[in-house]
């Protein structure tokens, strides 16, 4: 069966120790499925070019947040990695760019918050993955693109970020609405994908409140990874969608 091409929100680092909505469907989805290996591109590792994890052995834990509870840096997470997996994604990646490779980096909380949630049995082989948030959308679209025959061999596809990720426009109190400007960008993005329209790959020029809700590219950079990776013949499925502290946006789409 064909592995699945996902965009996953990865939110707040909370997602890890916190039970709501969102964990719990996570859990559900992951019980669901279960690919040969995971490829995963995370926002929190951005490099010049495209890079893939080659990790021998378990992972190392990255911690790279603060102010959090203490009980968040007490999560571990052995993720096992897949040397030749990643050499296979590297070759595929490489007829687009050219693509480094490391051995040694750990997995960052855009990676572990997610796996954790979905396997947490760390049973599945994991290749990480970086984004070069400065190439345009197309260009994104393209990695994926790729990647995607590797779905037919089991490969799991992973975008983990966040479509509107606005970190300064956030309102902590209690549980705030969704910020009508934060649905109307995610309405407008999802709308442009599901109709395979060029346009979308415009969309700071095109999407309302382009800038409010994507103020730096880098959380949205996996989404155009997934999306490439996606299969064309079929629409896109929104499978969760909601919104913390107002605008963060906890949304999960398969392509």
């Amino acid at each position: 069966m064909k592995a699945p091409a996902l965009f996953l929100a990865h939110g707040s680092p909370m997602l890890a120790i916190e039970d709501n909505t969102y964990t719990a469907f996570l859990k559900k989805l992951g019980e669901g499925i279960r690919p040969q290996a995971v490829v995963i591109f995370t926002a929190h590792w951005m490099t010049r070019q495209p890079m893939v994890s080659a990790v021998e052995g378990t992972y190392d834990m990255i911690y790279d947040f603060s102010g959090f509870p203490r009980e968040l840096h007490e999560v571990v997470y052995p993720a096992r990695g897949s040397v030749e997996w990643a050499e296979r994604v590297r070759e595929r990646l490489g007829g687009v760019a050219e693509v480094a490779v490391d051995p040694t980096r750990g997995l960052d909380h855009g990676s572990w918050v997610l796996l954790y949630r979905l396997f947490p049995k760390a049973d599945i082989p994991v290749v990480q993955a970086s984004v070069v948030p400065w190439w345009t959308p197309k260009q994104l679209f393209q990695l994926g693109e790729a990647l995607r025959p590797l779905r037919d061999e089991g490969l799991m596809i992973i975008g983990s970020g966040g479509t509107v990720h606005n970190l300064m426009a956030l309102r902590w109190e209690g549980h705030a609405e969704a910020d009508a400007w934060a649905v109307a960008f995610d309405d407008w993005l999802l709308s442009q994908s599901s109709f395979h329209s060029e346009e979308v790959f415009d969309y700071e020029n095109k999407a309302p409140y382009a800038k409010q809700a994507v103020p730096t590219p880098e959380h949205l950079a996996p989404y155009w990874i997934a999306y490439g990776a996606g299969s064309r013949d079929q629409a896109l499925r929104v499978l969760f969608r909601e919104y913390q502290y107002g605008s963060l946006s906890l949304m999960a789409v398969a392509f």
